[in-house]
Formats: C-alpha cells, sequence, structure tokens
C-alpha cells in the first residue's frame, strides 16, 4: 500500500497510529507534503513547548499577530514554536545540507532527515517517544519516500536561503522534482510487477495527485506494460468542482489511466483527522 499525506496530519499527530502501520511492514511507501515530513520531527524535538488553542476559530486578527510575536506557527488549533521545533531542527540538518554540498553528494530532502534522526545532538531533544513518529518508523525501514513540492515547506524555505545566502554552495544538493518523479517511476515499475500496489490517499492536493500520475505516465508516455493502482481509497472533505481541492471522484480517474474499470474504489468524506486513525486502528487490531 502507497500511502499519502495531505494537509498537515504529521500536526494532528497521525504518527500514534501510522508509526505501527509502518513498523508492522503495512505500508510499502508514502508520498507526502513537505509541510507532514518535517512536522513529524518538529513534534518529536519540541512537544512540550506546543501551544494548544481548542477556540482556535474565536482568534482575531489581532490575536493572531500576538501568535506571531511569541514566534508561535498556528496550524489550525496547535502552535509550532518557532525556537524550540523550526530552528532546532534547521541546526541538524542544516548541517547535513552543507556537508553533502561540500562532499559533492545529493540527497532527496526525506533522506537529510533519516541522517538527520541519527545524529545524537538531535535525538537528546526528543520530547515523546519514538514509538509516536511515523518518520522515524519510515527511517528505521528506510522507507520509500516521495515529496513533491518541497520547496514549499518551512525547511525547504531555509535550505533557499542557504542557498541565496551561499552557505549552501549547490543548489541542487537537494533532489528535484522532477528526479522524485522519476524515482517514483522506477520504484512502482519494479515493485508493481511482483505484487498489487493500493493506494490510500488522506486529503487532496499534491501529494495524492503527484503520486498517482505515475500510473498513466509509466502507461503512456513511457509505454511501459505496468498495471493500474489495485484499488483506490481517498478521505477527503472537498467536493466535485473546477476549484475543488483535489475533489475528483475516483470514477474520474479512469479517464486519465489511473484506475481501471473494475478497480475497487471507496471513497470516504469525512474529516481525516478522525477517520484515518479509526482506519489504521482497525488494521492494526487495536
Amino acid at each position: 500500500m502507497v500511502v499519502t499525506l495531505a494537509g498537515a496530519m504529521s500536526t494532528a499527530e497521525l504518527g500514534l497510529s501510522l508509526a505501527e502501520m509502518i513498523r508492522q511492514g503495512k505500508v510499502d511507501a508514502i508520498c507526502c507534503t513537505g509541510a507532514n515530513l518535517e512536522e513529524d520531527i518538529f513534534n518529536l524535538v519540541a512537544h512540550d513547548y506546543y501551544v494548544r488553542l481548542p477556540h482556535y476559530r474565536d482568534l482575531t486578527p489581532a490575536d493572531e499577530a500576538g501568535l506571531l510575536a511569541r514566534h508561535l506557527n498556528r496550524v489550525t488549533d496547535t502552535c509550532i514554536p518557532e525556537a524550540e521545533a523550526m530552528r532546532r531542527v534547521e541546526a541538524v540538518v542544516g548541517g547535513e545540507w552543507t556537508a553533502a554540498a561540500n562532499a559533492g553528494e545529493r540527497y532527496f530532502p526525506h533522506e537529510f532527515l533519516y541522517r538527520a534522526l541519527k545524529r545524537p545532538e538531535l535525538r537528546a531533544s526528543f520530547q515523546v517517544p519514538v514509538e509516536q513518529s511515523w518518520l522515524h518508523a519510515a527511517m528505521e525501514r528506510n522507507l520509500p519516500m516521495f515529496v513533491p513540492g518541497w520547496e514549499d515547506s518551512t525547511l525547504g524555505n531555509f535550505y533557499t536561503a542557504h542557498c541565496v545566502t551561499g552557505r549552501i554552495a549547490k543548489v541542487h544538493t537537494a533532489k528535484t522534482g522532477v528526479e522524485t518523479m522519476m524515482a517514483l517511476a522506477e520504484w512502482y515499475t519494479a515493485e508493481s510487477a511482483r505484487r498489487s500496489l493500493g493506494f490510500f490517499q488522506i486529503g487532496g492536493g499534491i501529494a495524492g495527485d503527484f503520486a498517482i500520475c505515475v500510473v498513466p505516465m509509466l502507461r503512456q508516455d513511457l509505454h511501459r506494460d505496468v498495471p493500474h493502482w489495485g484499488y483506490f481509497c481517498q478521505i477527503s472533505d472537498s467536493t466535485t468542482s473546477y476549484g475543488s481541492y483535489s475533489g475528483a471522484v475516483p470514477n474520474e480517474k479512469i479517464t486519465w489511466d489511473k484506475l481501471d474499470v473494475d478497480t475497487p474504489t471507496f471513497l470516504i468524506e469525512s474529516d481525516a483527522t478522525i477517520v484515518a486513525p479509526l482506519l489504521f486502528a482497525h488494521v492494526l487490531g487495536w
């Protein structure tokens, strides 16, 4: 099964269930946004500094400005502290970026975080058990990861700033989105030749759209005889329209050669922060 993570599911602490899914071999690859990639590790090193705002809907613009002044970055009802989370991770992963650039080495964004998670100076900052971190579980398994649009994340912004200042001399030290798609194409070609791969999409946006379109690219542009996705399941609260956030119903994907006529499809129209943990708990037998 390939799992795609949109939105800010890491800050919603999906790692409490997803990590065990990874450890038990229920997940074979993840495609996620840069935000989900980094926000799991932010929570790992700064959980005790997070600020919860259960009445976030009542915040005024002035209240939001007050959070900014305190360097608290809000994600729905949770504020991520800049110094304790973002800058702490930057200090460690930034060293990995620089070292790789100086050595002429190149890695994908998630590979830099896999390396950072093994660094003792970062491990000393862990504030929740590693069993609650899906990224740590992925690192332990060296799970295949695909992170499209990484540049728009906080760490992607930090990386860009380091390139502008010259601290990172080679901008392509972090591998690109095109290389990410190429890696996904080769992974899918190899894996689908020996087993059927299901597609479990949490939310919409680039994480799901990027991963699912590898199949028509392989079939139509590279003329490879690869199968369609074995099944498709999506948790989404988006409605179908020209402007919706990946609210296309499964049948529409047949016209794009992503799914076949008889591909089993499931669409759960609900809040993914509620439904995904319930589904994972069912699979895990909790």
